[in-house]
């Protein structure tokens, strides 16, 4: 038999759905080749003829007729009384055309061609899942949890591809069950060990940025813009939004009414604190709407260092901090501005000493842990109880009394001079 069933004898066809077919065609093409060139050395004067469709494969072997006793090459030549055996009519000079019966390759070698094919196939579909995911990066998925891992889970997409959300790309509060549909962004796609590593998240800012856009028509169409957005996962998120139209609100846009368009967004990021903010190229103005919810009395700016002092009321300060830090730090994050905080007493100064000036009492790892929390200056350190510091840092108890003793007698010793 001069042809081969492809679609029987090489079961990986079924599975090639998704791999367009001129490359499939030519990966067949390649395989068949190259049993061609062991066989006969060459493959120059062979053509390999595909019907994907059919499943069919012809192999056709060109050959030149050449006078009795002439032939140099019996791969590329062909006597002249042979030829006349396979067609009557034929002369010295002519091309002959002959199928070649794939059996005569030999069992071997088809199932090796066979391998080959599986292995080539296989390849290519990786890389179709490769490519198809390489162009969604950025772009939400909704996918089946497949198994839950303690560092990863293994989602399935509506195709049975397997994707994968770390642990640390996951909202500290998610808790996922088999079978549970999950909603993430593509974050990365890499091929790793030639597999494809599809990892998704739900804890960078393109997420909350999607999540967004599906909710608030006017992101979608390009009326109001994301300018920029920066998450503690689970906990915060400040969101700066412009309006190309002066007609439209971004913030209230963005919001909804009764806040039923943000409604969902949080439900999604497990009631993760979402800030809207008016960009503005107003700095004073942003880093004032940055530290949302607190609000402030006054701001000293330094542009070239990119710092900002802010003053707020007593009642203000631990606001505009926030949580373990995280309102400060998300509000420096937004604006690209260091912003120090200050209590401010109906607007008379009042005496404080910056904590860098106790570094010789001090360890500057324990200053640096107190800053983190936006704790620059000694009165901000005593404005908040050993309790409230201990919560809120990683400092010991004994640590943080000390710390308070040795500030409390800097001012016992200047109201004395």
């Amino acid at each position: 038999m001069a042809s081969i069933n492809l679609i029987e004898s090489f079961t990986e066809f079924k599975e090639a759905e998704n791999i367009d077919r001129p490359t499939l065609m030519k990966v067949l093409e390649d395989v068949f080749k190259t049993l061609l060139r062991k066989k006969y050395g060459t493959d120059e004067n062979f053509d390999v003829i595909v019907n994907t469709e059919k499943g069919d494969l012809e192999i056709i072997r060109r050959r030149l007729i050449v006078e009795d006793g002439q032939v140099t090459d019996e791969n590329t030549q062909i006597a002249y009384s042979d030829a006349i055996k396979i067609e009557p009519d034929y002369e010295v000079g002519e091309e002959l055309y002959e199928e070649v019966d794939i059996q005569d390759f030999g069992r071997r070698a088809i199932l090796a061609a066979k391998q080959t094919l599986a292995a080539r196939i296989s390849d290519l579909k990786k890389n179709v899942l490769l490519k198809k995911y390489a162009e969604r990066i950025g772009e939400i998925v909704t996918v089946e949890v497949y198994q839950v891992w303690k560092k990863e889970v293994l989602l399935l997409d509506d195709e049975g591809n397997e994707l994968i959300l770390p642990k640390s790309e996951q909202i500290p509060s998610d808790y996922f069950k088999k079978g549970e549909t999950v909603r993430a962004v593509v974050k990365k796609v890499e091929m790793k060990n030639n597999t494809p590593l599809i990892i998704l998240s739900r804890t960078h800012p393109s997420f909350l940025a999607k999540l967004l856009e599906i909710e608030v028509p006017e992101i979608f169409d390009g009326l109001i813009v994301i300018r920029k957005i920066v998450r503690e996962p689970g906990e915060r998120a400040k969101v700066a939004v412009e309006s190309y139209d002066d007609r439209i609100d971004p913030v209230g846009a963005c919001v909804g009414m009764k806040g039923s368009r943000i409604h969902g967004i949080v439900r999604e990021l497990r009631n993760e604190n979402i800030d809207i903010i008016n960009y503005t190229n107003n700095i004073q103005l942003f880093i004032q709407r940055a530290l949302t919810p607190a609000k402030v009395s006054r701001m000293e700016i330094d542009t070239e260092n990119k710092r900002a002092s802010v003053y707020l009321k007593p009642d203000q300060v631990s606001l505009a901090i926030g949580k373990r830090g995280v309102n400060i730090r998300l509000a420096c994050e937004l604006t690209g501005y260091n912003i120090d905080v200050y209590r401010d007493s109906d607007g008379t100064e009042e005496y404080d000493i910056d904590l860098d000036e106790f570094a010789d009492e001090i360890d500057e790892w324990i200053i640096d842990e107190l800053k983190r929390i936006g704790c620059d200056t000694a009165l901000s350190v005593l404005d908040l109880s050993v309790e409230e510091l201990v919560r809120r840092t990683d400092l010991e108890e004994e640590t943080i009394k000390e710390v308070r003793r040795i500030i409390e007698e800097e001012f016992k010793k200047d109201e004395a001079e």
